[in-house]
């Protein structure tokens, strides 16, 4: 009886750690992610949240960016820029990696080998990013955004925990 549930909860585990993990699709390769982080954007009306999500590859790593918008045609583009906290920054060119999914544009930027090391041990600060498209009366919002790594809007003095997402121990733990 021991050993059946031994065995029982193993492959509970097993099961949870190998199909539970985030993950990103990104020219028909699958790359195992961090979980998807939800930056805070106060001044873009659609949603308030841009979701973000790193991956690494053999020659570096892929930030996955994504915010919902009216229009298909409404993509980031543009070069962005990812701000540390140690107030350092990476420069993401623009590769024209971009698609309009479930009402979402999604844009894909590269690191490199260097950058992703920087970014294991330093936590992200803020990102800043374009959309541009049509803009539209009463419809979608064009311009200049900046995503605060912050998870909530308020925050009690009774909350102990973490008012910010520790991308860097993600990344480490990838």
């Amino acid at each position: 009886m021991k050993h059946s549930f031994f065995t029982f909860l193993l492959s509970l585990f097993i099961y949870s750690t190998s199909y539970c993990q985030e993950q990103i699709q990104f020219k028909n390769n699958i790359y195992k992610a961090t979980p998807t982080w939800q930056f805070i954007c106060n001044n873009y009306a659609a949603s308030g949240f841009l979701k973000v999500q790193i991956t690494t590859t053999k020659t570096g790593g892929i930030l996955k960016i994504a915010i919902p918008t009216n229009n298909e045609n409404n993509r980031i583009t543009g070069n962005i820029y990812v701000d540390l906290k140690d107030v350092s920054f990476i420069v993401c060119t623009d590769k024209n990696e971009n698609q309009y999914l479930d009402g979402e544009t999604i844009s894909y930027y590269n690191f490199t080998i260097s950058e992703m090391e920087r970014l294991k041990k330093v936590n992200i600060q803020d990102i800043r990013f374009s959309i541009s498209g049509k803009s539209e009366v009463f419809g979608n919002q064009t311009g200049n955004f900046t995503a605060i790594n912050q998870k909530d809007y308020f925050k009690t003095q009774y909350n102990t925990e973490s008012s910010i997402f520790e991308t860097a121990t993600a990344i480490r733990l990838l």
